[in-house]
């Protein structure tokens, strides 16, 4: 008898592991778990984009999402044309994406503006109460929300460091992409910034590629030095407007260490790469059922004043020791 007990017993425990979910099922579950999909829109290239990406990918895997695991991206590059916005994320949206990363404020108008349901997470956008992407900081409300850049309030910092370069500062160019709503307000704030430090500044207006040479030109011996308002345009050429305004024996200051590293003078803001690492705990949120609305927008934590030598002393600049001990990055 134990043994016929036995062979019962043994006979009842396939069944028993189905009927109760063990292991096999367990499995076949996690087999069958859904893939999410993430919309990931770039407002340049990859290749300028990289170190961004990188960032936020990697804090995808700490979180345990996966590329090519349990999550799939959908990418999309603009190439620098703010034209381009509206079709891509039109794309995305039609590729019935969970939520949409982007960063630039031109580029998350414009998946705003393609979607109202769609959590969408700016992994860096510049006065996004002012511009209209959110409510507020703390109560984004809407689908929207993010991490902001900072990029109207840093213009006076960036002059006095500019100042600090510069041997008799006075007159100052600021050059920026018009059709962009947040490079108007930057370049007014940067202009009334000037207007405080007691510098002559007056605006640059370019919103094609054949405007950046005549503009560059017409500058020479008129300024001292040009400031650049970073948009994903103008990033796109920075090469170019770096090499003239080297011709032209202006010094630059810019957002971004990508202009730095194409010849830039110096740049100063955020980590932009700290901002995409972190656009992916908001993802995380997201994914994991919180709505954009209740998640409010943050600031940047970390900045970095990077300074290229190397294009200092072809402008004739001696920088001092104790401004490059501050520099984040010196590039030699």
């Amino acid at each position: 008898m134990p043994g016929l007990h036995r062979r019962k017993f043994l006979m009842l425990v396939p069944g028993a592991a189905v009927a109760l979910g063990w292991p096999h099922s367990v499995s076949a579950q996690r087999r069958q778990a859904r893939v999410r999909t993430i919309g990931f829109l770039g407002t340049t290239t990859p290749t300028i984009w990289s170190t961004n990406l990188a960032a936020f990918t990697q804090r995808l895997r700490e979180l345990g999402w996966i590329e090519g695991g349990n999550i799939t991206i959908e990418y999309r590059w603009a190439q620098g044309r703010d034209d381009r916005y509206a079709e891509l994320a039109t794309e995305l949206v039609r590729a019935k994406v969970e939520v949409i990363v982007t960063g630039g404020t031109t580029a998350v108008m414009a998946v705003k503006q393609a979607t109202s349901t769609i959590p969408i997470i700016f992994a860096a956008a510049g006065d996004p109460v002012r511009t209209g992407l959110v409510a507020s900081l703390a109560r984004p409300g809407g689908n929207v929300t993010g991490l902001s850049n900072l990029q109207t309030d840093l213009g006076g910092r960036r002059l006095a460091l500019l100042r600090d370069v510069v041997p008799g500062l006075k007159r100052l160019a600021i050059m920026g992409n018009v059709d962009s709503p947040l490079i108007s307000l930057e370049m007014n704030g940067v202009q009334a910034a000037a207007a405080g430090l007691g510098l002559d500044a007056f605006i640059v207006e370019v919103t094609k590629a054949e405007d950046i040479g005549p503009s560059i030109e017409a500058l020479k011996g008129k300024v001292d030095a040009l400031y650049v308002c970073s948009d994903p345009f103008l990033t796109t050429h920075r090469v170019r407007i770096n090499t003239l305004a080297l011709g032209a024996r202006l010094p630059t200051m810019n957002t971004f260490r990508e202009y730095v590293v194409a010849g830039g003078l110096m740049s100063y803001g955020p980590n932009f790469a700290d901002l995409f690492r972190r656009s992916g705990d908001y993802v995380d949120k997201i994914l994991r059922g919180a709505k954009p609305s209740d998640i409010p927008v943050e600031q940047p934590v970390k900045f970095d004043l990077v300074v290229n030598n190397t294009t200092a002393k072809a402008l004739g600049l001696a920088i001092p020791e104790s401004f490059l001990l501050r520099a984040n990055e010196v590039i030699d």
